[in-house]
């Protein structure tokens, strides 16, 4: 049966591909560089960021400790400029993130630690003030600059680094069964653009929000809430995490709060599925938003917890946020402070 052609609003399906392959043509790139640090060792693995940076290093740190014993830490890089840390020594390997290479804490804390002895590798470009600090960077050539381009990158560094250690021996049917994500992606975006379009219509003009998500998903619905809804839409948002939810913000819910959930596919499904139940008998504006009903074709289900984020920024970071954008008639790309003067 020939497929339905579907148009999405706002989005070029031809250029997304095309710089998916690129990203998927980078495997070798990085699994070089993973075999390295493996090879010069390292005592712990430090994830850098900030923002939307450190929101995409949190289902990272989640699969490194799943599947691993290696120490692994997320810090803020604005944090670590002030605390430091005790266990971050020459033996630690640290990886960071820039998109425009010159996040000001981040090329911050980059300098200081790369003057101590310690490795840092960088997914940013190479001419940027980060990239030119970096001992080891990885340049990803994309324009769109979508988060699952990153997910996926920072995927294979980390679970090839796993796999190096015995940790991940699954590295390789992983890695071969992500070269289709990307229409798999495209695919689960027309799925859910109606949906996204009535979700927005509904809600872009709500005066308080609730964010909730979990383990692989938490990150990006932390990203979502903060760096799309706050950021790029002015909307006033609240982001918890599914067992935190019960310990303060479920008191803020009543049957004209909406709250949005993000449901997960690994262990931290349970907890979502406690706040759908409660959030269920109070309020009557409650959005699920869950991966698990989307199909992913040639990707095994043990891989899923680990895709779910991808999924995920799909339908929010990418397709609801597009949608918003018409609703609220806000531009994405408009600041009144960030990145606009010095602060």
């Amino acid at each position: 049966m020939e497929k339905e052609m579907v148009t999405l609003p706002k989005f070029d399906t031809e250029k997304y591909l095309k710089e998916g392959d690129a990203i998927y043509a980078q495997r070798a790139e990085v699994e070089k560089v993973a075999d390295k640090i493996s090879k010069d060792g390292y005592s712990n693995i430090f994830l850098l960021g900030i923002g939307g940076t450190w929101a995409e290093f949190a289902p990272i740190k989640y699969a490194i400790e799943k599947y691993s014993d290696v120490e692994v830490y997320l810090v803020n890089a604005a944090e670590l400029n002030v605390l430091k840390h005790r266990k971050l020594t020459k033996d630690s390997i640290v990886i960071t993130a820039s998109a425009s290479g010159d996040t000001k804490e981040i090329v911050e804390a980059a300098k200081w630690i790369v003057a101590e002895g310690i490795q840092v590798m960088a997914f940013t470009k190479s001419s940027g003030p980060l990239g030119k600090v970096a001992q080891t960077v990885i340049e990803a050539n994309v324009t769109t600059g979508m988060c699952e381009y990153s997910y996926l990158l920072f995927n294979l560094l980390a679970l090839r680094l796993l796999y190096n250690r015995g940790d991940f021996p699954d590295y390789e049917l992983f890695a071969d069964q992500m070269k289709g994500i990307f229409k798999n992606l495209v695919d689960i975006r027309e799925q859910f653009d109606p949906k996204a379009e009535e979700i927005a219509k509904k809600y872009y003009n709500e005066p308080y929000n609730i964010w909730v998500g979990s383990g692989a998903l938490w990150g990006e619905t932390y990203l979502f809430s903060m760096c799309i809804l706050e950021e790029m839409q002015w909307v006033r948002t609240k982001s918890v995490t599914s067992p935190e939810f019960f310990h303060g913000t479920l008191e803020l819910v009543d049957k004209d709060v909406p709250v949005f959930l993000v449901k997960g596919e690994d262990e931290c499904r349970a907890l979502d599925t406690r706040v759908e139940t409660f959030c269920k008998k109070i309020t009557d504006k409650l959005v699920v938003f869950d991966t698990a009903e989307y199909a992913l074709d040639g990707v095994d289900d043990k891989f899923r917890g680990l895709v779910s984020p991808l999924i995920a920024t799909s339908l929010l970071t990418e397709r609801l946020a597009a949608h918003y954008e018409t609703y609220t008639k806000h531009n994405l790309n408009y600041r009144r402070y960030y990145r606009q003067f010095e602060y």
